[in-house]
């Protein structure tokens, strides 16, 4: 073998053997490489999956845990939440206003429940409004409750040719929420009260009937809870004038209005407690003011409405004793 070919050999045997050594070292950075990308993606998995598995094991103890609270669920009901009786139709800017959302994230909300049934859209208008299906959630909640059942016979019996309607409201928030009603007219008078209507507790015998009843803190808290918009020439909005008007109520049994909701009407009310003497409603009698004097109504009125509430309580039954002394004069 010649020099040349020797030094040539000698070439190529170096070069195969750092290639060997960088194919070497290849291997072995990438094998480093692989076994802390592993280790790195395992404990990132393991990770994962302790917080799935911790964020499944949630504890039921009534508490308010921010983390388990589903925020676009919450903000869905807060758009069903800013259509009332007073305003039921709204403009998408409204919704967002009201909800302290933005134009785009209430669009989004209002075209979903739209989608699914729960909002409709105003024909010829730029406008929103709760569906009939809306009213399915709310008879559900009403409709495992006796309260409905018992009290419909009672109702009946006091509509006739004086007392054009008589219902039954309960405290939902702020508002009265009427769970049960019998109306024979008022038509006439543009009252539209109905079976899930709602109307400020502040400003309603029904609402003031419960009220009566409740802790002062509860009574603030109830009254702080919307505005005081006087809503006809008599309904109070004064703080102080409205729970001097509780305390007169509860020492009388009863609450009347004289046209503080509604211009036009007249109503009683009195409350219908549960086994501890807590109001779980109000029962109340409604007639046109055109038909007599407030004093002739209330004095027509008092004794079938409180025997009525003595009556529907004592239906009620069913969950434990009666507390008769409450409605006693």
């Amino acid at each position: 073998m010649s020099s040349g070919q020797n030094k040539s050999f000698e070439n190529n045997a170096e070069n195969n053997s750092e290639n060997s050594a960088e194919k070497d070292d290849s291997e072995g950075a990438e094998k480093v490489t692989n076994k802390v990308t592993n280790k790195a993606t395992n404990k990132a998995t393991n990770k994962a999956t302790n917080k799935v598995a911790n964020n499944a094991s949630i504890k039921v103890d009534g508490q308010n845990d921010a983390k388990n609270t589903v925020q676009s669920l919450a903000k869905g009901f807060r758009i069903l939440e800013a259509f009332t009786a007073q305003e039921s139709k709204l403009t998408m800017a409204e919704v967002a206003r009201k909800t302290g959302m933005d134009n785009a994230t209430a669009f989004r909300f209002l075209n979903t429940l739209v989608n699914i049934g729960y909002v409709e859209r105003v024909e010829d208008s730029r406008q929103f409004r709760l569906s009939l299906k809306v009213l399915d959630l709310g008879f559900n909640a009403i409709s495992r409750q006796d309260l409905r059942t018992r009290a419909r016979p009672i109702l009946r019996s006091l509509v006739g040719e004086i007392n054009e309607a008589a219902s039954v409201g309960v405290l939902d928030g702020s508002d009265v929420l009427y769970a049960e009603r019998v109306q024979a007219g008022l038509t006439r008078l543009g009252v539209d009260i109905r079976i899930g209507s709602r109307v400020p507790a502040y400003s309603s015998a029904v609402g003031q009937a419960i009220l009566a009843w409740l802790p002062l803190e509860t009574q603030m808290h109830i009254l702080k809870a919307q505005p005081l918009l006087k809503l006809t020439e008599t309904t109070l909005t004064d703080v102080d004038a409205i729970l001097a008007r509780l305390k007169k109520i509860r020492e009388l049994g009863y609450a009347v209005s004289d046209q503080e909701t509604v211009s036009g009407l007249y109503v009683v009310a009195a409350p219908v407690f549960d086994v501890d003497g807590v109001p779980l409603a109000a029962l109340s009698v409604a007639a046109p003011a055109f038909h007599s004097s407030l004093e002739a109504f209330e004095a027509s009125t008092i004794e079938p409405v409180l025997k009525a509430a003595r009556d529907l309580s004592r239906a009620l039954q069913t969950t434990g004793g009666f507390i008769p002394h409450r409605f006693q004069r």
